[in-house]
């Protein structure tokens, strides 16, 4: 999800829907994705979904004259963003939905901004400048806050960790690809990175889960359905969209968003709790991505 910086200035007014509405609808995942995993094994339900996002978004882009002719880089950019993303983030997410809740897995993935900018600055040596370097602690002091707060609660504290690994392994596929781009096969790339996932959680599927354990229902089928084509597939592309159009360090500006948004959906769908300690951490967080992203625009 890389690409050069070359952009305009500011983002502008379709720049700014696509950001709100990418934020949106990756913050809904989480509370998505825990109406899935209540009915369904979530190695299984994350395969499905990417296989049918994926053969949609394949089918799409060669009805619009896209390629599989990738190049080197291309390739790199499925395969890393695939088994990184897809495979690894994503499902271990799912899995960690499996014992703590949506709202809590939201905020711990919102690390990832400011875990991709102290990864800059001490592999490639970006120096955040004081703002910068204020707004990192301030971020993680506000999800130490959450996840201490939770912990104390009696979350469960293995859950807790496979997001970290999760949002880890998402931030060193974004370091790897820096500089990257999708070229002219946008749609193509994002079904075909999918498709990967699906490929790479396959045999965890028949090794680990059964599928006779799905508890088939009306909120299973229409949270899954959501889960495939919004933030599965819609997100994605609009995310690639975004990345195009203002560059990265400006489009991840929008992931300042998405600690309130995420236990805010979680909060109001699935009536998760949501006290003045967990309302702090998230105010914390919050500024200090804000702070992150604006000392990136300055460099």
């Amino acid at each position: 999800m890389t690409a050069t910086d070359a952009a305009p200035n500011r983002p502008d007014a379709l720049a700014l829907a696509m950001g709100v509405g990418f934020a949106i609808m990756w913050s809904s995942a989480f509370t998505s994705a825990k109406i899935v995993v209540a009915d369904a094994p979530p190695f299984l339900a994350l395969a499905l979904r990417f296989a049918l996002s994926g053969l949609l978004a394949v089918a799409l882009a060669a009805a619009l004259g896209q390629t599989v002719r990738l190049g080197r880089r291309g390739w790199a950019l499925v395969a890393v963003f695939g088994i990184c993303q897809n495979a690894l983030y994503l499902g271990l997410n799912f899995l960690a939905m499996t014992r703590i809740e949506g709202g809590l897995a939201a905020i711990i993935a919102s690390l990832l901004p400011l875990l991709v900018a102290a990864g800059s600055w001490a592999v490639f040596a970006e120096r955040p400048g004081r703002l910068g370097a204020a707004g990192l602690a301030l971020g993680f002091a506000g999800v130490a806050v959450v996840m201490a707060n939770r912990l104390e609660g009696g979350t469960d504290a293995l859950g807790v960790g496979l997001c970290v690994i999760a949002a880890l392994a998402l931030s060193v596929a974004t370091l790897a690809l820096r500089g990257m781009t999708a070229g002219g096969n946008l749609l193509m790339i994002v079904g075909l990175q999918m498709l990967v996932g699906a490929l790479a959680l396959a045999p965890v599927t028949l090794i680990f889960e059964d599928p006779a354990t799905v508890t088939w229902s009306m909120p299973l089928g229409l949270a899954f359905a959501y889960t495939t084509l919004v933030p599965g597939l819609a997100a994605t592309l609009v995310w690639f969209m975004l990345v195009r159009r203002i560059g990265p360090t400006r489009a991840s500006s929008f992931h300042f968003l998405n600690p309130a948004l995420g236990v805010g959906i979680a909060a109001l769908i699935l009536a998760e709790p949501f006290g003045w300690r967990d309302a702090a951490g998230v105010a914390v967080t919050t500024v200090g991505i804000l702070m992150v992203q604006s000392s990136r625009r300055r460099v």
